[in-house]
C-alpha cells in the first residue's frame, strides 16, 4: 500500500496541542511562579539567552536539560516539579511542590529560584507569585481569619472556583519580599491535576494582567504628546479657512504634523495590540474559573472591573485618539490639496487670460506692422515703377507727379496681395 504523504507541519501543529500540559500541584502545597521580561524589544530578544539562563538553574540543581530551542520543558527539580514556558515577550518559571511552611507564604519557598540567578536572567522580573494550597476547612469562618491575616481587605479578592472545588484569594499587591499572595484552599477529594491548573491559570491572570497593562505607560506618554500636536493641529486647520493663509507654510506644518503622528503609531501600534490580546487573555482566564460569591468577597472579576479595566479603556482611549488624529491629518491633507489645486487653477486661468491678452496684442502690433510696410514698400516700389515708366510718359509728353499718381495705386494694391498671400501661406502652414 503507497504511503500518504502528509503536510509537513501536520505533526509539529497537533504536538503543538499538547506541549504545555498543565502541572499536577499537591494538597497541602506551594508554587512559586518567576516571569522575566526584557525592557526593550522583548519580542525580537535572542532567545539562546533564555535557554543558558534556564540550563544555569537546571545545573545548580541538577535538573535535566532540554533540547537546543525548545520553548517549553518540564522536569524535576529537586523537591519540586519545574515548568518552564518561553513566549512571545517574557519567560515564565513555575515550580510546584509538596508541603506547606508553618509560616504563611514564607520567603524560603522562593528560594528555587535564588536571587543571584534571577538579578543575571536576561530580562527584569515581571511577575513574581507565591501560591499556598491547603484543604478546604469545614468552617468557611475559618477561611476568613486566615485571610484577614494573609491580605490587605480593602483589595482582597476571594471567590469559589470550578463548581465550589476550590477557594482561591489574592489582593493584588506585592509583599515585602517582593512577591504577590495567593491562597488556594482546596475541596476535599480533589484531584491534583485540577488543583495544577487553577495554580496555573492565578499565575497566567497575574502574568497577563502586568503585561497588558505596560500599554497604560505608553497611554500616558502618548496621551502627553497628543495633548500638544492637537492643538498645533486645530490651529493649522482653522488657518486654511483664512485667505490670508498661505497654502506651502500651511502644507509644511501639516507634514511635520502628520509624520510626527504617523511615527507616533509606528512606535505604540504593537504594544496596543499586545494590550489587547492580552487583556483578552486575563478575562478568558477569569471565565475559565467560573466564579461564585464566597461570604460576601468581591470577586477576582469584579476586582477587574473596578481597577484593572479602566486602565485598559485608557489604552484604548489613547489608541482611538491616535487613530482620530491621523485622520483629522489625513482628511486635512486632502483639504489642502483640494485648495492647492483650486489656486493652481486660478492661476493657470489667469495666466492663460495674460497669454490671450498678449497674443491680442501681438496680433494687433502684427498688423500694425503689416499696414506700415505695406507703406514702405509701396514707396520704394513706386520709386522704381516711376523711375521706369517715367523716359516713356515724357516721350508723350506727361509730367512725372502724373505717372507717380497713376503708379502709386497699383504699387499699394500690389505690395498689399503679396503681403496678404504670404500670411495665407504661413497659416496654412503652422501646426495646428
Amino acid at each position: 500500500m503507497t504511503p500518504v504523504e502528509d503536510h509537513p507541519l501536520r505533526y509539529p501543529l497537533v504536538n503543538e496541542l499538547h506541549a504545555r500540559p498543565f502541572p499536577t500541584q499537591a494538597v497541602p502545597g506551594h508554587a512559586v511562579y518567576l516571569a522575566l521580561k526584557e525592557p526593550k524589544d522583548a519580542a525580537n530578544r535572542d532567545r539562546a539567552h533564555d535557554y543558558h539562563h534556564l540550563a544555569d538553574l537546571l545545573e545548580r540543581f541538577g535538573g535535566a536539560k532540554p533540547t537546543p530551542g525548545a520553548t517549553h520543558h518540564s522536569c524535576q527539580l529537586g523537591r519540586h516539579e519545574l515548568k518552564w514556558e518561553s513566549h512571545s515577550e517574557f519567560v515564565a518559571y513555575l515550580a510546584v511542590g509538596a508541603g506547606i511552611s508553618e509560616r504563611p507564604f514564607d520567603p524560603v519557598e522562593t528560594e528555587i529560584f535564588p536571587a543571584d540567578w534571577i538579578e543575571d536572567g536576561p530580562g527584569r522580573r515581571l511577575a513574581a507569585i507565591q501560591v499556598r494550597v491547603e484543604e478546604m476547612p469545614e468552617d468557611p469562618a475559618r477561611i476568613e481569619t486566615l485571610l484577614d491575616k494573609w491580605f490587605v481587605p480593602e483589595s482582597l479578592s476571594c471567590a469559589q472556583v470550578l463548581e465550589g472545588a476550590a477557594v482561591i484569594a489574592g489582593d493584588f499587591r506585592i509583599d515585602p519580599a517582593g512577591q504577590m499572595r495567593f491562597a488556594v484552599f482546596v475541596r476535599p477529594g480533589t484531584g491534583a491535576g485540577r488543583v495544577g491548573r487553577i495554580v496555573q491559570r492565578l499565575c497566567e491572570i497575574e502574568t497577563y494582567r502586568a503585561m497588558s497593562m505596560l500599554g497604560l505607560g505608553r497611554a500616558r506618554s502618548l496621551s502627553e504628546r497628543l495633548s500638544a500636536l492637537d492643538p498645533e493641529l486645530s490651529a493649522m486647520v482653522s488657518s486654511m479657512t483664512e485667505s490670508t493663509a498661505r497654502a506651502e507654510e500651511t502644507l509644511h506644518q501639516l507634514l511635520r504634523i502628520s509624520a510626527d503622528l504617523e511615527a507616533l503609531a509606528v512606535q505604540h501600534s504593537f504594544r496596543f495590540g499586545a494590550t489587547a490580546a492580552y487583556e483578552a487573555i486575563v478575562h478568558d482566564r477569569i471565565a475559565l474559573m467560573r466564579e461564585t460569591r464566597f461570604m460576601g468577597r468581591q470577586k477576582f472579576s469584579e476586582f477587574m472591573l473596578r481597577r484593572y479595566d479602566p486602565a485598559m479603556r485608557t489604552v484604548k482611549s489613547a489608541e482611538a485618539r491616535l487613530n482620530a488624529m491621523l485622520e483629522r491629518a489625513a482628511r486635512a491633507g486632502e483639504l489642502l490639496r483640494t485648495r492647492v489645486d483650486v489656486e493652481r487653477q486660478a492661476q493657470s486661468q489667469k495666466l492663460l487670460a495674460n497669454m490671450d491678452r498678449r497674443a491680442d496684442m501681438q496680433l494687433r502690433l502684427q498688423h500694425t506692422v503689416e499696414g506700415l510696410s505695406v507703406v514702405a514698400i509701396s514707396y520704394y516700389a513706386l520709386g522704381l515703377a516711376t523711375y521706369l515708366a517715367y523716359p516713356v510718359a515724357e516721350a508723350y509728353g506727361i509730367s512725372k507727379s502724373y505717372v507717380m499718381a497713376g503708379l502709386a495705386p497699383l504699387c499699394v494694391a500690389g505690395v498689399w496681395a503679396s503681403i496678404w498671400r504670404i500670411r495665407r501661406r504661413m497659416e496654412a502652414q503652422a501646426p495646428h
